[in-house]
């Protein structure tokens, strides 16, 4: 058995040794990949759509954050509904410029599914509309100093804040999905966060009875993410089981639900993320579920480790309504990247 490890760990090791230096330059491609689609979107607006779309860095309005339908938390920016084919098609290039292709995948079946809920709901009282998604450019793009860049409506918040064209920071970075699991209709089968909810669900079926006690804190699952929209968060109580009490298999899987979250960003982005977990620490990252283990049970999770928050949970809907979010503690919303650069222009 040691044998077989030997070589594993070796491999994880020379990997892990490669993302830190590719992530070293893969912010900057990625960067510069975003700066350039975030132009080309600004050109092709109106005057008047420009005025909506953009704001000043230090604007309150780069911290707005929810996941909840526009008539319960306005929004501000420039929506997919108001471009024309053109226009979409440069926002859609900033979308896709700092996600990989799965991440595209997913945010766009995502909004696909308002058009599923305006069918279930059937002249319900929000607007769901898979073009009411606003994006929002906040400073100059460009190669040197700071600005970001937003895409939210129901169900979906990302953040991007780059700075000097080298460094990226991406959350909070939200997904949800109504219904979790379509049941009927054309796109009957479809589940736009399944690697999120199966990867979480092989590792607490693969824990022994001893390790399940321990991971499994409640059994019954809150109503929803403990964070909720909280504009600033501190690490959750230490609950659940530690990667450290893992065996080697256990713990390629809790980094399998850490990758199903990395992996949506732009695999540039993805490795530089992936390189930060792994200097934080494996050891202290913790895994806690609440709820059932079955498929169609109302389950919760999170993922903790000294950096970062990940939280999934599907109760509503009868357990068929998922919300999933990246947190992290110090740099949500680019604040580290933003006092690195303060300290930087400080004299």
């Amino acid at each position: 058995m040691k044998l077989l490890q030997t070589p594993r760990l070796v491999l994880a090791l020379i990997l892990i040794a490669f993302s830190v230096i590719g992530s070293m330059v893969a912010a900057e491609r990625a960067a510069s990949n975003m700066a350039t689609a975030a132009t080309r979107l600004l050109d092709s607006l109106t005057p008047a759509q420009r005025a909506t779309a953009t704001f000043e860095l230090g604007s309150d309005e780069r911290e707005k954050f929810h996941f909840i339908p526009t008539e319960m938390f306005p929004r501000n920016g420039v929506t997919i509904r108001d471009m024309t084919d053109e226009q979409r098609s440069r926002a859609h290039d900033l979308l896709s410029s700092g996600l990989s292709q799965r991440g595209y995948l997913t945010a766009t079946t995502v909004m696909s599914l308002e058009a599923v809920l305006a069918e279930i709901e059937s002249g319900g009282r929000f607007d769901r509309s898979p073009e009411l998604y606003f994006f929002s450019i906040f400073g100059t793009p460009g190669s040197s100093g700071t600005w970001a860049w937003r895409v939210e409506g129901h169900h979906m918040s990302l953040h991007f804040t780059i700075l000097d064209g080298k460094a990226v920071a991406t959350s909070p970075n939200f997904f949800g999905s109504n219904p979790a699991q379509v049941t009927s209709g054309p796109k009957a089968g479809l589940r736009a966060l399944r690697e999120r909810e199966e990867a979480a669900r092989a590792l607490v079926k693969a824990l022994n009875g001893s390790q399940r006690s321990t991971a499994i804190v409640a059994a019954e699952a809150p109503d929803d993410i403990l964070t909720g929209a909280d504009l600033s968060i501190d690490p959750l109580s230490p609950v659940g089981i530690r990667a450290s009490a893992l065996t080697d298999s256990q713990r390629e899987l809790l980094m399998g639900i850490i990758d199903a979250y990395t992996s949506i960003m732009a695999d540039d982005i993805a490795a530089e993320r992936m390189a930060e977990v792994h200097s934080a620490g494996l050891g202290d990252i913790g895994f806690a579920w609440a709820g059932g283990t079955d498929r169609g049970d109302q389950h919760y999770y999170r993922v903790q480790g000294p950096t970062f928050l990940i939280e999934y949970d599907s109760t509503q809907g009868g357990g068929n309504h998922v919300h999933a979010v990246w947190r992290d503690f110090d740099n949500d919303f680019g604040r580290d990247l933003l006092r690195e650069h303060l300290a930087g222009n400080d004299h």
